[in-house]
């Protein structure tokens, strides 16, 4: 059953590229708890929406988020940490101050019933694309997009206009 509104997030060990290069693990309680964290899910690091749409969105919005008292921005997808790291600093996103972290076996994603499997593009436990705004853990806001190939209601236009 897919999170709502209102719900607790579970905890999870996501992973981002670490300062010496090697994947750590990053404590998702640790890094909500006390804050007001935007997360955005996708399916994954250079796909087509992903890259062209879907960061890019909250590359845009990056400071409007910020400036509304968004601690953090977190583009969460079911891939390795080098991955995301390369992705970040070729979209730019790194440079915009998004965190990318690494959901690599889709715990997380299945532990908020955002997964889905589509075998004909090769994707396997993926993320469906969301946006959410977390408050200490707590979901306030969440979108989500039914078609993987749109990030409409999850884009970061639509989810600072709930802010």
């Amino acid at each position: 059953m897919p999170i709502s509104e209102g719900d607790t997030l579970p905890d999870a060990t996501l992973h981002a590229t670490g300062p010496d290069g090697r994947p750590a693990p990053v404590s998702l309680s640790d890094r909500l708890a006390g804050r007001k964290v935007v997360i955005f899910g996708l399916p994954g690091a250079f796909t087509g929406t992903c890259t062209t749409a879907h960061v890019p969105s909250f590359i845009r919005t990056a400071e409007q988020f910020r400036a509304k008292g968004v601690d953090e921005i977190i583009c969460l997808a079911v891939n390795d940490a080098f991955v995301l790291k390369a992705w970040s600093e070729q979209t730019g996103a790194a440079a915009a101050g998004i965190t990318h972290l690494g959901d690599p076996g889709a715990e997380f994603t299945k532990a908020i019933g955002m997964e889905f499997t589509a075998p004909p593009v090769g994707f396997y436990d993926r993320s469906k694309r969301y946006a959410m705004v977390v408050e200490d853990g707590v979901v306030r806001t969440l979108q989500a997009d039914e078609d993987s190939g749109t990030c409409d209601l999850s884009g970061g236009e639509s989810l600072l206009e709930t802010l």
